[in-house]
């Protein structure tokens, strides 16, 4: 079983620093609560999308270019068939996944499911934040990721606009 605290661990034990980049002050908890790192290739226009999207929405973006993504992949508990190309990690320690669209992000940190390590969006569906292309878009589902390895379904997306 992994829970948050096991994450904080592995993270700190891959020399990555939760809040590189910049000091928040305490007392503004509306920003502090809306910060996440994001883990992804220097390279990736979509990550660096889904980054711009989750700024839209009120997040401050802390970015780390990891070496071993798979490794913080594993560390974290992301199941294998559930991944995609970025992971962004909350202050809590909660987990998430790929393209999630920053709506559900919100919803998930103002009330964490029991037992619940985070989302997922596997794989980069067409038309999830970041993932635009010719106004086309693919049905996808976001995925509550559990303490035990296994992931349960959290939402439904059928259309663009259940996305915002």
């Amino acid at each position: 079983m992994i829970n948050r605290t096991s994450i904080l661990t592995t993270l700190l034990s891959l020399n990555v620093s939760l809040f590189a980049g910049g000091a928040i002050a305490a007392s503004d908890t509306s920003v502090v609560q809306k910060v996440i790192d994001v883990h992804k290739s220097p390279t990736c226009g979509c990550c660096t999308g889904w980054v711009e999207h989750m700024k839209e929405n009120g997040y401050k973006t802390l970015l780390h270019h990891a070496s071993n993504l798979t490794e913080l992949k594993n560390r974290s508990g992301v199941p294998a068939n559930a991944r995609s190309c970025h992971t962004a990690i909350s202050k809590e320690g909660f987990i998430f996944e790929g393209h999630i669209p920053a709506k559900f992000v919100t919803q998930f940190l103002a009330n964490p499911p029991e037992g619940a390590l985070g989302l997922i969006v596997p794989a980069m569906p067409i038309g999830s934040p970041g993932m635009e292309y010719n106004n086309q878009f693919m049905s996808y589902s976001v995925l509550l990721l559990n303490d035990d390895g296994s992931v349960s379904p959290y939402a439904e997306i059928n259309q663009p606009e259940d996305q915002y």
